[in-house]
């Protein structure tokens, strides 16, 4: 995805483990470091990457649409929508 392979989630944090993916996801597309267009990689490859359960890559995704960062074509993959 981005640089910042080695962030995690902070799992002590009274933030949800979700909501701080989907804020680490946004602030690399508000960063450019995610570029409109790209492709997020897969969510099993998403969760393995951040230390996660799918369950929780897929909930980070759907926060993210409902923001307006992301779009997900079905078979396709997610796609990010900021301009």
């Amino acid at each position: 995805m981005a640089d910042d392979r080695d962030w995690r989630p902070d799992l002590t944090s009274h933030v949800y483990v979700y909501l701080q993916v989907a804020q680490h996801i946004a602030n690399e597309i508000h960063a450019g470091r995610l570029p409109a267009g790209a492709r997020l990689p897969a969510e099993r490859d998403l969760a393995e990457q951040y230390g996660v359960a799918v369950n929780t890559i897929r909930r980070a995704i759907r926060d993210l649409r409902d923001q307006g960062l992301v779009i997900t074509v079905p078979i396709k993959g997610t796609f990010i929508h900021a301009e």
